[in-house]
């Protein structure tokens, strides 16, 4: 393979609403694989205002989806455009994931809000987007997408645990690298604390100090989502109703229902990781695996020591630089735009369930 280095831009906003998040890396390729160089990062927290528009648009009639999808195409350009300027940099592409309104892959569609053509007009250098369509149009889920990045740029580790809105895992099993949304994580937390007027649980302080409420949680284990087999994913539309509903129907003080969310989350996070060591990586006959934690639910230093709780003493929980805690899944989006532009598989089959992998991503230039 001839050595090449690509800078590209990536830029993700996830399902926990925190902001938009920017990467400026360089991505290098040799006959070795891959290594990156983080130049740039940034996050753009969203307004209020925004924030809600952004979580009511799985409401929007098609007309004014549409607008939205433009409009905020234009925003991220603006965003990307000042954030260059602002570090006189420049870039070979930007790489957008845009905002998940509508993810429904048993459907055969899921819609990424902020319009690429849009956001290369604005920005003035082209535009990777769509990096989903290909795929669920292939049968697969389109999601998870990160786990490419967890083996080209994070091998060393047995397992890589991301917690965001909601919480996903990778891994590598017999020559594949495999992947699938564990379920809720970030989501659920922010969404009680809202209920009260609080933006998060700083370091889950307030759940720390509540008391368990055992039928909500035994209502949340139940929920069917966790016993279907991977690959699976799932989003918002889970959350508002599966999730939702229980809450409504077992109300609490705020302590008690933050401690009773992350007993739900760690529970469930610990028993995918211990079945996975046992019923898929068994022939190892290792004692001791390194669980990898990213995303902004790695700060929540309750729930990690709930989830390492959880996961058991065979299981090391391991939390990166900040850098790689809050800006891995926009360096893994710039990845997949360096992959594209290589035409480089980024999207795996063995991950996502589609007939096979593919070089996804749609180039828009400006």
């Amino acid at each position: 393979m001839e050595a090449k280095t690509y800078r590209i831009l990536g830029m993700m906003s996830g399902t926990s609403l925190d902001g938009l998040d920017m990467v400026l890396a360089d991505l290098d390729c040799n006959d070795s694989g891959w290594t990156y160089r983080i130049l740039e990062k940034t996050c753009i927290d969203y307004s209020p205002g925004f924030k809600n528009k952004l979580q009511e648009a799985i409401a929007l009639d098609a007309t004014s989806l549409l607008a939205f999808h433009a409009e905020y195409g234009r925003w991220l350009g603006k965003q990307a455009r000042e954030f260059l300027d602002n570090h006189q940099a420049v870039a070979h592409a930007i790489a957008s994931h845009g905002h998940t309104i509508h993810h429904r892959p048993e459907s055969g569609f899921t819609f990424q809000l902020g319009a690429p053509q849009e956001l290369a007009l604005e920005a003035g250098i082209p535009v990777i987007g769509d990096f989903r369509s290909l795929d669920v149009a292939l049968g697969g889920q389109g999601a998870p997408l990160v786990p490419l990045g967890d083996r080209l740029l994070f091998p060393e580790y047995d397992f890589c645990l991301n917690l965001g809105g909601i919480s996903n895992v990778s891994f590598e099993a017999e020559g594949n690298r495999l992947a699938y949304d564990i379920g809720i994580a970030n989501m659920l937390l922010n969404y009680l604390c809202r209920e009260e007027g609080l933006e998060y649980d700083k370091g889950g302080a307030i759940a720390r100090e509540g008391q368990l409420i055992p039928a909500l949680q035994q209502a949340l284990d139940s929920l069917e989502y966790y016993r279907l087999p991977y690959p699976k994913s799932t989003g918002y539309e889970w959350f508002r109703d599966a999730m939702i509903p229980i809450l409504k129907n077992h109300p609490g003080a705020l302590p008690d229902l933050l401690h009773t969310a992350v007993a739900h989350i760690a529970a469930q996070i610990g028993k995918q990781i211990n079945n996975l060591i046992s019923n898929t990586l068994s022939s190892s006959e290792r004692s001791d695996f390194r669980l990898l934690i990213t995303g902004g639910g790695a700060r929540n230093t309750y729930l990690i020591e709930r989830i390492q709780a959880s996961c058991g003493a065979q299981v090391a929980a391991v939390i990166p630089d900040p850098e790689v805690i809050d800006y891995k899944e926009a360096l893994v989006f710039a990845l997949l735009g360096a992959l594209r532009l290589e035409g480089q598989p980024n999207v795996l089959a063995s991950v996502t369930g589609a007939s096979r992998s593919s070089c996804s991503g749609v180039v828009y230039l400006p």
